[in-house]
C-alpha cells in the first residue's frame, strides 16, 4: 500500500478508506460480521475509515469502535456531524451549541479520546461559517479532534471558509469529501482546483455511483438494484446508457468494473482517498483485489470521451442542493415586483 498525505496535516492514509455507513441497520446488522470485515480492511492495509454519527443512527461508530479497540493506534479515524440526530430541531447543523455535544458523543459511541478528521456532513446555510470554524478550532486546541473538514461543500464556501479561518486566526479547512466517479466529474472544475490551492485533502464518496459501475446494472435486464429501486438514479437511463459505454473499457483492459471506477477515483492528483463501502466480506475482497490497479492513459483518454472532465451525467441522490435550488420562493421575486418590472 503506497500512503499519501492528507493535505497538509502530515496523516499518512491508505488511497482507498473504508466507508462504515454500511455497517448497521441500513447495511448489515451483524456486529461481528462486521466487525470482521474491518479488520480484514486493516489488516490489508487500509488505515484511514470514515463513518458519521447519523449512520444508523450512531450504530455505525459504535462497531467501528469495537472493531477499532486495541488498534485505535494504527487507524485514522473521520466521522462526521450535522445530520438530524433527533426530533429536536438544535439537534443538527453547525453550531456551537450542537459541534460541542455531537462530538462528545461520537467520541463515547467510538471508544476513543480523540478524532482524527471531524467533518460537517453537509453545509449549514442556518449558521455562520465563522461559528462553526471557532467551535472546531476549540476541539482542535483541546485535542479532541486533529483536523477538521467539510463534505459537500461549494468551492467558492470553500474560498470563504480559507479567507474567514485567516483574519480570524482559526483553523482552516484541512479536508473536503464530496462525490466523485466515472459519471460524476462535476467536482473536476472548481471543487478540486480549489482544495489544491488551500493544501486540502479530499475524500471522495461513491467511486461507484451507488452502484452503477458495478457492472450489475445493464440496460435492458433487471438486477437486483433495479428491482430493488433504493436509488432513483438506477432508472436514469442515461446514466446507463453511459455504462454500457464504459462497459467494453474496462473488457478490453482486462479489468473488473469495480476495479476500474475506483482506480480512476483514485488516480485525479487532487483526490488523497476514495471511499470504499463494503456491506459484506464479498464486497470487500473484490475491492481488496483491484488495490494495486493503475490506469494507463489510453484507459483515462478514453473515459475523458464518454464522460468529459468537469461533466456530470445525471445526480446523484445523495447530493447536496443548496437551498437556492431546493427552494422555489428564493429563486423568485415576489409578485408585486414581477408585475413592477
Amino acid at each position: 500500500m503506497h500512503y499519501r498525505t492528507l493535505g497538509r496535516t502530515g496523516i499518512r492514509v491508505s488511497p482507498y478508506a473504508l466507508g462504515a455507513m454500511m455497517f448497521g441497520a441500513i447495511g448489515n446488522p451483524d456486529h461481528a460480521d462486521s466487525i470482521r470485515i474491518i479488520h480484514k480492511a486493516l489488516d490489508a492495509g487500509i488505515n484511514f475509515i470514515d463513518t458519521a454519527d447519523s449512520y444508523s443512527d450512531g450504530e455505525s461508530e459504535q462497531i467501528v469502535g469495537e472493531a477499532i479497540a486495541g488498534r485505535r493506534d494504527g487507524v485514522v479515524l473521520a466521522t462526521k456531524f450535522g445530520r438530524p440526530m433527533g426530533m429536536d430541531p438544535n439537534q443538527q447543523g453547525g453550531s456551537r451549541r450542537w459541534i460541542t455535544t455531537a462530538v462528545e458523543n461520537s467520541l463515547r459511541r467510538l471508544g476513543t479520546d480523540y478524532i482524527d478528521l471531524y467533518q460537517l456532513h453537509r453545509p449549514d446555510p442556518m449558521t455562520d461559517m465563522e461559528e462553526t470554524l471557532s467551535a472546531l478550532t476549540d476541539l482542535v486546541r483541546s485535542g479532541k479532534i486533529r483536523a477538521f473538514g467539510t463534505s459537500k461543500l461549494p468551492a467558492s464556501d470553500i474560498v470563504e471558509a480559507q479567507w474567514i479561518a485567516e483574519r480570524r486566526g482559526l483553523e482552516p479547512l484541512r479536508a473536503e469529501q464530496p462525490t466523485y466517479s466515472i459519471l460524476n466529474r462535476g467536482i473536476e472544475r472548481e471543487v478540486l482546483p480549489v482544495a489544491q490551492r488551500y493544501g486540502m485533502g479530499v475524500l471522495v464518496w461513491s467511486p461507484l455511483a451507488q452502484g452503477m459501475l458495478t457492472g450489475r446494472v445493464r440496460k435492458g435486464q433487471q438486477t437486483d438494484l433495479r428491482r430493488a429501486a433504493i436509488f432513483k438514479h438506477i432508472s436514469d437511463e442515461c446514466r446507463i446508457d453511459t455504462v454500457e459505454q464504459i462497459i467494453p473499457v474496462a473488457e478490453q483492459s482486462g479489468l473488473k468494473m469495480t476495479h476500474l471506477a475506483v482506480a480512476f477515483a483514485i488516480a485525479h492528483p487532487g483526490v488523497t482517498s476514495a471511499i470504499i463501502g463494503p456491506r459484506t466480506m464479498e464486497h470487500l475482497d473484490d475491492l481488496i483485489a483491484g488495490f494495486d490497479v493503475m490506469l494507463t492513459d489510453d484507459v483515462l483518454d478514453e473515459l475523458d470521451r464518454i464522460v468529459g472532465p468537469g461533466s456530470d451525467i445525471g445526480q446523484l441522490d445523495m447530493a447536496y442542493n443548496p437551498l437556492d435550488i431546493e427552494t422555489a420562493s428564493l429563486r423568485r421575486r415576489p409578485t408585486n415586483e414581477r408585475t413592477a418590472a
